[in-house]
């Protein structure tokens, strides 16, 4: 299992992605590798620390910062690390990429260099709840909604859904009343969609169903009120000394793209490497690819 992992990645980067990918070698014997950056940075950090036969370099030299507009500097810099982890998903050298950076970024360069297998992608979390997780998309990839794009959603996070072990996992929308008739335009003709798509839709669920769980193992919303939501979420875990989700996987590209928190530690981002092994360990591009062929119809573009 090889997993390009961006060194440059994240607030504490390079240090806190060298002892991750350590840590990895440690905890992780299935799991290989290919740290993405500045040759002589990896080297200085790995000088005295040995370094594991399942890890090895990758040559980038640009990094895209925090402060600059994601899509425009990755087709710009063509060899920053962000975009090396995803090409090198792309030729076949790693299974899967996991970046810590910025992630209006890493949604760009993944979408330029793996293609789109979906009309849009989806930033899908999984939330943990008393009840069980919830998968909650999108999480921020895009920030406006569609009906069409509702429902594609909703069948690419049951998808994953299924591949997390979770069978015939039911799907709900996220909404301001669990009524039906409830909500804005978008979410009333979402709501007649869901009802006809192949899946176990069980309505709408409120914010408060995502962080007790139990009434949908999938919530779907558009990607401006679920970043909201899940941000909400992450400082009240946080507060209340619970785990938060660290990472989002990138669903409808055509590759394994892991997302992680900026703020990740070492032990964070070797949890955000599990995730993406996991992935390519459960097929899940083609268990998307299946969920998407299944449900062309239904949302054909016109």
């Amino acid at each position: 299992m090889r997993v390009a992992l961006d060194l440059m990645g994240g607030d504490d980067a390079p240090s806190a992605v060298v002892d991750a990918a350590l840590l990895v070698a440690d905890t992780q014997p299935d799991v290989e590798i290919i740290l993405v950056g500045p040759v002589d940075v990896a080297e200085r950090l790995l000088a005295g620390r040995g370094t594991p036969g399942r890890l090895r370099l990758a040559a980038a030299s640009e990094v895209v910062g925090m402060d600059e507009d994601g899509a425009r500097a990755v087709r710009a810099k063509k060899d920053a690390t962000v975009r090396v982890v995803h090409r090198l998903v792309r030729d076949g050298e790693a299974d899967a990429a996991v970046s810590t950076g910025p992630t209006g970024a890493t949604l760009a360069a993944a979408v330029l260099d793996l293609g789109r297998t979906a009309r849009r992608p989806a930033l899908a979390v999984v939330v943990p709840t008393a009840a069980g997780p919830v998968v909650l998309l999108d999480a921020g990839a895009t920030v406006e909604g569609s009906v069409e794009q509702l429902v594609e959603h909703a069948v690419l996070g049951a998808a994953y859904a299924a591949a997390l072990g979770l069978e015939d996992p039911r799907v709900g929308l996220l909404n301001v009343g669990h009524e039906p008739g409830k909500g804005d335009p978008l979410r009333r003709e979402a709501f007649a969609a869901l009802s006809a798509a192949p899946l176990r839709f069980v309505g709408n669920v409120e914010g408060h169903d995502v962080v007790r769980g139990g009434k949908a193992d999938v919530v779907v919303t558009d990607g401006f009120t679920g970043n909201v939501l899940l941000k909400g979420l992450e400082a009240g875990l946080q507060r209340a000394g619970a785990d938060l989700p660290v990472s989002a996987v990138l669903l409808g590209v055509d590759g394994v793209c892991v997302v992680g928190h900026g703020a990740a530690s070492a032990v964070d981002i070797a949890a955000c490497v599990g995730v993406a092994a996991r992935a390519v360990q459960q097929r899940l591009l083609d268990r998307l690819a299946a969920a998407l062929e299944g449900q062309q119809p239904a949302v054909a573009a016109p």
